[in-house]
């Protein structure tokens, strides 16, 4: 067993370096051109005062540049909110795949007046057409008028023109520049194991959504909901003129589009449509640590110590797949794991205030004495091969079978797997979970790959599901055919007999074909669609399944789940960390870029990479200064893989500092965090900003990706040059402080060189007129850290004027009845706190404020002035945030 897996792990290793097709004259050289064809004309007209209805004919003859012409297609317009647009265009006989509503629940439509709606839209009817404009100031946000719709079987294109030099962010998931490149630049998505996050080349996650910022003129987002593989491309002609183009293989032009006008605006409006972030504990925000490699449960036990004794406070434990038994889920190793040892583990954890999360994948080892293949195979819960036998592949078990996400019954299995696995009085009472591989990937380079070792037998087959559609007369709803069949309804499940595996049309993919190392696109789903369309998906409906699951098991707290694999709306249920990158500068740098567009764009909060590294051997250098940036961002947990040589923080001097005292620093800011997140959950405003989100119209900030404000007053701005001890940084015009020493930093709209950051240090400041509530000390966990007393930090703006806030819950409750939405005003030397206060506290833990600290004062009753030397007037408390009071500097 050991060496067939070695083989096929050497299979796919190999497969990355040598099956990826290199573009032939760049990014450009998979576009299509589509000067021969006709384009469409539009008929049959309807207005309501809300909507737009219309028929949309081939205007000649079909060009079948990819695949054939569709003839007839749909247009729907509906004006859903004031500030949100929606535009399809679809087949007119309902063949085309469209994303399952359970895969995406889509956005209630409040058929807004178009005569309130802040975007108007126009089309024109031969050749078809149409525009979006933001009507307080006429900016032309889309424009489809320079080329022709092409609506094909497997190919679909559609162009906006863009202004010159455009300012366009997200498209998720990639490595690639914060604000993407435009000179002819291509964007792939096709979700796929991805090591080392390669350049230019499509990744774990499909997030076919841009931002694009116009300065003064506002900024607006387009999301195409579509998970069928495409290229995005920005282009530049000869002249300089530029457009962003869309080029599927597959489904429908379902567009919503964002009217803004500030970014932050987008990022709400974005998350009306997605879907908002679920709320996390507050124990998530604590540091984790993980290594694919811990040998035996002792090891675990050994790093926890190892933490202690090093005073670095860990909060979270986490194994990588070492814990089974031959890599098979829900299965302990019996000699390195074994479940009593492990129960002790936990147990242990807990009472030490400490948490613990295990992984699982995806494919299930199809072996008929593995329990919980045998259980899922009795319920026919795996993707079918087209003789009706579980489809298989390999992953780290060896011959696997994949669980059919869309099959109703495989949710009630995989919960149930939960139950057994998971129990708290009888299994490992874990407190979050982690999904990886669930792109999917596969060890089998390609289709034609024979997933059976030598002596392992095929796994037993299973009819094929019949298609029928009939009721079964006298018998409940849970034995329908719409729950236990394929649906007979087949609109819009995607067109049949497609070309599946090489379609004329290439969409990038840095592992080869469409099929290779992953589930082959031909596979049919439980509700009759292809993976082909549905492959995208794949992850985000294991995630949500796991969620599901976990709720279930535990349904007063909230669930934590991490997944590698994602699409548009995850992040209403997960949470996800950058994926297998490696121990390198740029990836170091690569995690700030990808944070900003997964927090403030994708809205994905609870997002990071693996500190210090996952792939190659870290350094103490980079490694020190990798624990300082990583403790600024939202998910915090040091990870490596099983060749590399260990990483804990404890493991040199230097790192041990730093971590220290981002630790230190983190824990102490971890309700300023909390409350950032709390308020991403509700409003969609982002806890992660970058610098154009708060100085829009300062054009300096438009493309800077290595600094970020965390929530709207923490400027950080890390080292991010190999061996220096020197950054250069942008500081706006605006009042700052160094957070460090309390000193006043007049910003001028310039940049700003610091010397002698040492490997221990990270640049950080606060931005003139907010207010931070941090606690006093900080503590080995965040349930020690509750119990501290707040100090209340308030940075007055070049008025004297300053506001903050702070959310209080009981931190792990999925129902949280006594909360506080606390807000604090600075004005006139007076300190006010207002709001609600349901939230009183505790087991100890403390809702007082020891003290109120002024940044930028001179000495008190001198409200408003400062000077270079300035530091900070501190008055003593105590007071209570139980109420609203008010208090006199």
């Amino acid at each position: 067993m050991f060496v067939y897996i070695l083989f096929y792990l050497a299979i796919g290793y190999v497969g990355l370096i040598f099956a990826a097709p290199a573009p032939l004259n760049g990014p450009l050289a998979i576009r299509a051109s589509n000067g021969t064809c006709p384009g469409y004309a539009a008929s049959n007209i309807v207005k309501t005062d809300s909507s737009l209805t219309a028929d949309l004919t081939l205007a000649g003859d079909p060009c079948n540049s990819y695949s054939e012409d569709i003839k007839n297609l749909k247009l729907l317009v509906e004006y859903q909110s004031t500030d949100r647009l929606h535009v399809k265009i679809y087949d007119a006989d309902l063949k085309v795949f469209q994303v399952q509503e359970e895969a995406f629940p889509r956005p209630a439509n409040g058929n807004t007046p178009s005569a309130d709606a802040a975007l108007e839209f126009n089309l024109v009817e031969s050749p078809f057409s149409f525009t979006v404009k933001r009507k307080a100031n006429d900016e032309v946000i889309f424009d489809t008028s320079s080329s022709q719709l092409i609506f094909q079987t497997q190919y679909v294109q559609l162009r906006t023109k863009l202004p010159k030099d455009p300012h366009v962010y997200g498209l998720g998931e990639h490595s690639d520049p914060f604000q993407l490149p435009t000179d002819n630049y291509r964007r792939s998505l096709l979700n796929s194991e991805s090591p080392n996050i390669p350049f230019n080349s499509n990744l774990y996650g499909t997030h076919p959504v841009y931002f694009e910022h116009r300065g003064g003129k506002g900024t607006h987002g387009v999301f195409l909901l579509n998970s069928t593989p495409m290229n995005i491309f920005i282009l530049r002609d000869d002249a300089g003129n530029q457009a962003l183009e869309y080029d599927t293989i597959g489904g429908v032009l379902d567009f919503y589009f964002l009217a803004g006008s500030k970014p932050s605006d987008v990022s709400k409006q974005y998350a009306d449509v997605v879907g908002h972030s679920a709320m996390y504990p507050y124990w998530t925000f604590g540091f984790h640590q993980c290594k694919y490699g811990y040998w035996d449960v002792n090891m675990v036990a050994e790093v926890v110590g190892n933490y202690s004794t090093a005073g670095i406070p860990l909060e979270v434990m986490w194994t990588d797949i070492d814990y089974m038994d031959l890599r098979q889920d829900f299965t302990t190793d019996p000699e390195r794991f074994p479940i009593d040892k492990m129960r002790e583990l936990v147990t242990t954890l807990h009472e030490r205030g400490q948490r613990y999360v295990l992984i699982l994948d995806p494919g299930v080892h199809a072996v008929a004495n593995q329990a919980s293949y045998a259980r899922g195979h009795e319920q026919d819960v795996f993707l079918k091969a087209a003789d009706g036998s579980d489809l298989l592949g390999v992953q780290w078990p060896g011959t696997v079978a994949w669980p059919d996400w869309f099959a109703p019954q495989t949710k009630t299995w995989w919960t149930d797997e939960f139950r057994r696995f998971f129990n708290p009085e009888s299994g490992i009472d874990l407190d979050g979970i982690w999904v990886d591989m669930n792109e999917a990937s596969n060890f089998c380079p390609n289709p034609d790959c024979n997933p059976f070792p030598e002596g392992n037998p095929p796994a037993p087959k299973n009819p094929p599901r019949p298609n029928t559609g009939r009721p079964i007369p006298g018998f409940p709803a849970s034995f329908q055919p719409s729950n236990l069949t394929a649906r007979a309804d087949e609109e819009s499940k995607g067109i049949p007999n497609r070309e599946w595996f090489h379609p004329k049309y290439t969409v990038y993919n840095h592992r080869g074909n469409l099929s290779d190392f992953t589930i082959p696109m031909n596979t049919s789903n439980f509700d009759g669609t292809k993976q082909y369309d549905t492959h995208n998906m794949h992850g985000h409906m294991m995630a949500l399944t796991t969620h599901s699951a976990m709720l279930d098991r535990r349904p007063e707290l909230r669930p934590m789940v991490l997944t590698r694999s994602t699409f548009a709306g995850s992040g209403r249920q997960v949470t996800h960390w950058f994926g297998d990158n490696k121990s390198a500068w740029e990836d170091y740098r690569i995690t700030i870029r990808q944070m900003l567009a997964w927090v403030a764009m994708h809205q994905m909060p609870m997002v990071g990479s693996d500190v210090c590294g996952f792939n190659q051997d870290t350094n103490e250098h980079l490694c020190a200064r990798w624990a300082m940036l990583g403790a600024f961002q939202p998910f915090y947990r040091n990870h490596a893989e099983l060749s590399t040589i260990q990483q804990e923080f404890y493991q040199w001097p230097l790192v041990s500092e730093a971590a220290k005292k981002a630790i230190d620093t983190r824990y102490k800011l971890l309700d300023y965090i909390y409350t950032a997140l709390y308020y991403q959950t509700k409003t969609g405003e982002p806890m992660i900003n970058p610098l154009f989100y708060l100085y829009p119209e300062d054009t300096n900030t438009f493309a800077i990706q290595e600094q970020w404000f965390y929530g709207d007053a923490l400027l950080i701005s890390p080292v991010t040059a190999e061996g220096s001890t020197q950054v250069t940084f942008y500081l706006p015009k605006d009042t700052f402080y160094d957070y460090w020493t309390g000193a006043v930093v007049q910003g001028e709209g310039t940049n700003v060189t610091l010397t002698d950051v040492s490997e221990t240090e990270i640049p950080v400041h606060i931005r003139g007129g907010t207010i931070i509530p941090q606690r006093v000390n900080s503590a080995n966990t965040t349930k020690q850290l509750r119990k501290e007393d707040f100090t209340i930090l308030v940075a007055p703006d070049a008025e004297g004027k300053a506001t903050g806030r702070l959310y209080l819950d009981e931190g792990e409750k999925l129902d949280q009845p006594n909360t506080s939405e606390i807000s604090f005003s600075f004005e006139g030397g007076k300190l006010s706190s207002t709001g609600s206060f349901g939230y009183t506290g505790e087991s100890g833990e403390s809702v007082t404020v020891k003290n109120i600290r002024i940044l930028g004062q001179q000495q008190a009753g001198k409200v408003g002035t400062w000077d270079s030397s300035a530091k900070s007037v501190t008055v003593e408390g105590p007071w209570k945030l139980v109420g609203a009071w008010a208090v006199e500097i």
